[in-house]
């Protein structure tokens, strides 16, 4: 991966309702012809992701927005940002949209 490689990671609860979300917003970035690795996880391994992943920005699924706040904190000293994913697009799973919110966050 090349250094404009843009990392996003998904974070919901398990790691499962965002797996078809990861699979669209890939195709989306691959019909760009965005550089992105996009991944997602449970919210209990985020701190190992942390670790592991040189990331640009985190989605939380809008079933754990609570987590927000904590999860900026984690991150308060790296250069990552954190949002919730926009609630429309997570329902519908609009790949395309989600994508472009993580590179938002992560410019």
């Amino acid at each position: 991966m090349s250094e404009k490689t843009k990392t996003i990671m998904l974070c919901c609860a398990a790691g499962m309702s965002t797996s078809m979300l990861v699979t669209r917003m890939q195709k989306a970035a691959s019909e760009k012809g965005i550089d992105a690795k996009i991944f997602a996880c449970p919210a209990a391994e985020v701190d190992e992701k942390l670790e592991q992943e040189n990331i640009n920005s985190i989605l939380l699924g809008p079933q754990v927005r609570y987590l927000l706040d904590n999860i900026k904190k984690k991150v308060a000293d790296k250069p990552i940002k954190v949002d919730v994913i926009d609630m429309q697009a997570y329902g519908m799973m609009n790949g395309a949209k989600v994508l472009e919110q993580g590179l938002k966050l992560s410019n």
